[in-house]
């Protein structure tokens, strides 16, 4: 199956199916990956150890993605999308039976490490397989849809996983997902088509672990920083944080060498377009506050502050998540009337004064409030990532595509991966001399430094200005440049 002809605007041959398939699975996938955040009070309480330790089982998964992501654009070239598919179902199926069984906390790690690979090729493959097979006619609504797809299943994912928790147990979390898995594997070796032929690429093999130590360095030493009571800073804590610095700079200075020649595993010359970095550092800034307050630090406050269930704190984060699935598609549509900038700056502003009521709840607040403050914090997030998403990757060339689209995979999971790890901690110092793991000091000093850095994401979408997407318009009628 060759690219679409976008002259005629036709998708290709088995296109719509194929793209189905692709979005169900990353929709479960990404779904898989916040399930487990109203079930950390849970899993601290059954395995005895501490916040700290027990958000890995959360920011392993961002992680590992970020370290897996670059390797994508080799692996894309170097297979087809069906023996990509394949192995990214695999690797997500065996996770989850892992964790199902796990005995501990390790073997439930390793096994969210696998689910967290398979994930980390599909998203990429997904948006490589809708830029080789969708109609540029076409792109803007797909785009929108996926959009809703990575954005809204990791937010309902806490009410998902607050239901199956309180009725089932935490190990049903990765049994409901295998038969799942199941179907959509069935479906995918019927329906799905490869899109090219591979190529025999060379892969750079020290790009990979150089990736894997830095930023696994990094966040290793933040998150630890706070499992001493004082807040003391150790010795294996400066090790990881020197290591991981160490690791990303030589990471960086090989793929700036490899790219002279064109063979660099991730093209970093892309942050040299100016659209598509101010893109990436609003985005940066989004995934850093959004992923620490739907994965870990809102379902802990509702539980251990608000003393509701799981279920409840699932179904208090319920509506936001329908919001970004309602915003989807509309804010694709009005991106592809009225440019980026007038969607961009408003969302900037939700997503600030968001933070701001967050850093206001305390322990009498009204559910109703909380509701309402995530609600707005959501669709403030809603109204920027597909107008931030397509003005990225329409300010590069084509043959940047690919690894502008890794780049942006890899932003999202490393920020949301630094979030997690950087504000579990901050809520822990805060809290140091609670008589409660995590009291609402902790929780007012974690969401009160989340409120700058949405100031920050707001001075920062000022530099927005019109996209270079083919529908955009300018004020006298002609393509926006």
């Amino acid at each position: 199956m060759g690219p679409v002809n976008t002259s005629e605007g036709r998708f290709a041959p088995g296109a719509i199916w194929t793209i189905v398939v692709l979005m169900a699975t990353a929709s479960l996938m990404s779904l898989n990956e916040t399930v487990l955040g109203v079930a950390l009070k849970t899993l601290r309480e059954d395995l005895e150890l501490p916040l700290t330790s027990i958000q890995w089982v959360v920011s392993v998964f961002p992680l590992t993605m970020a370290v897996v992501v670059p390797t994508t654009g080799y692996l894309l070239v170097r297979f087809t999308e069906r023996q990509v598919f394949v192995a990214a179902t695999a690797l997500f199926a065996t996770g989850a039976l892992a964790c199902a069984l796990s005995p501990g906390f390790m073997v439930l790690v390793g096994g969210r490490v696998l689910q967290a690979a398979g994930t980390a090729l599909t998203m990429p493959l997904l948006m490589t397989t809708v830029m080789r097979l969708v109609p540029s006619t076409h792109r803007g609504s797909v785009i929108g849809m996926i959009t809703v797809v990575t954005a809204v299943a990791p937010a309902l994912g806490p009410t998902v996983g607050g239901i199956v928790l309180d009725s089932l147990g935490w190990r049903w979390l990765f049994w409901l997902a295998l038969p799942l898995m199941a179907k959509v594997i069935t479906i995918g070796a019927i329906k799905f088509r490869p899109g090219h032929t591979p190529s025999a690429t060379p892969l750079d093999v020290l790009s990979v672990p150089l990736a894997a130590p830095g930023f696994g360095g990094l966040l290793y030493g933040l998150s630890t920083i706070g499992e001493d009571a004082e807040g003391t800073v150790t010795t294996p804590t400066v090790t990881a944080v020197l290591v991981g610095v160490g690791a990303l700079a030589g990471f960086i200075a090989r793929q700036v060498r490899l790219q002279r020649s064109g063979r660099a595993l991730l093209d970093l010359g892309v942050l040299t377009h100016r659209r598509f970095a101010v893109a990436v550092g609003i985005v940066a800034l989004l995934f850093t506050c959004m992923m620490a307050v739907t994965s870990v630090l809102l379902p802990l406050y509702l539980q251990t502050v608000l003393a509701r269930s799981t279920t409840v704190s699932g179904l208090v984060m319920l509506p936001g998540g329908l919001a970004m699935g309602l915003l989807g598609p509309l804010v694709g549509r009005l991106y592809d009337r009225f440019g980026a900038r007038v969607l961009v700056l408003p969302g900037a502003g939700l997503t600030t004064v968001a933070l701001g009521l967050f850093a206001s709840l305390g322990a009498e607040t009204q559910l109703w409030r909380v509701v309402m403050t995530h609600l707005l914090l959501m669709a403030g997030v809603g109204t920027m990532m597909t107008p931030l998403n397509t003005y990225a990757l329409s300010s590069l060339p084509d043959h940047l595509y690919s690894h502008g689209s890794a780049i942006l995979t890899t932003i999202q999971q490393v920020a949301g991966a630094f979030g997690i790890a950087l504000f579990a901690t901050i809520a822990t110092l805060a809290s140091a001399n609670s008589e409660v793991a995590t009291d609402v000091t902790g929780f007012r000093a974690a969401f009160t430094i989340m409120a700058v850095i949405g100031v920050a994401a707001l001075a920062l979408a000022l530099l927005v200005d019109r996209p270079a997407g083919p529908h955009a318009r300018t004020d006298h009628g002609r393509p926006g440049r």
